[in-house]
């Protein structure tokens, strides 16, 4: 099966093409075709195995520790060359199949950073009824909202920063759901978070 090759992903996100791929794969570009039907579709299965991998989020006896251990994995992410990362949420606004393989791959990340929330639970430093979803958004979105909407040099100094406000708040109770099921329920109906 043809490769997704780096060499194309160090364009800009846009300009990641079926072309750019068959070639570096070396491969026709119908066999491409053929098999992804484009460049959402083999894009969609890159995210699709992701699920697959084994990645955890780290457990560094904190919930401002997690949290930052997890921020600075984003930040990595988001900065990393070739964008691999961008060129799959560019590709996500061109391509339904895409964007639907994105919102599978955030649901799954997050079902498996809801460990962050339930260890600071069990440890005290967070009300039982944290909503997990809320808390690791609010941890996560200030990379996001740098490096992608405003497209601003990586602050070495911000996972660190967002993932102590967020900890503070949620020790402050800004995330919990009183009388709510503990690690509230998603609106797919998982237990608690999903995430990334």
């Amino acid at each position: 099966m043809p490769t997704l090759s780096r060499e194309p992903l160090t364009r800009p996100p846009d300009a990641l093409t079926v072309d750019a791929v068959a070639a570096r794969a070396g491969v026709h570009r119908t066999t491409v075709y053929r098999r992804w039907r484009g460049v959402g579709g083999l894009l969609a299965d890159v995210l699709d195995a992701a699920s697959y991998d084994d990645w955890q989020p780290e457990d560094t006896g904190s919930l401002p520790g997690d949290l930052a251990a997890l921020n600075h994995q984003i930040q990595t992410a988001l900065t990393a060359q070739p964008p691999i990362t961008t060129a799959l949420i560019a590709a996500s606004f061109r391509s339904d199949e895409a964007a639907r393989a994105l919102q599978r791959f955030w649901e799954d990340r997050y079902a498996r950073c809801e460990i962050v929330v339930q260890r600071a639970a069990r440890r005290g430093d967070i009300p039982a009824h944290t909503n997990a979803r809320q808390l690791l958004i609010a941890a996560t979105a200030p990379l996001y909202h740098q490096l992608i909407l405003l497209r601003t040099p990586p602050d070495p100094r911000l996972p660190d920063h967002a993932a102590r406000s967020a900890a503070l708040a949620a020790s402050a109770g800004a995330f919990s759901n009183p009388g709510g099921f503990p690690f509230a329920p998603s609106a797919g109906g998982a237990n608690g978070t999903r995430l990334s």
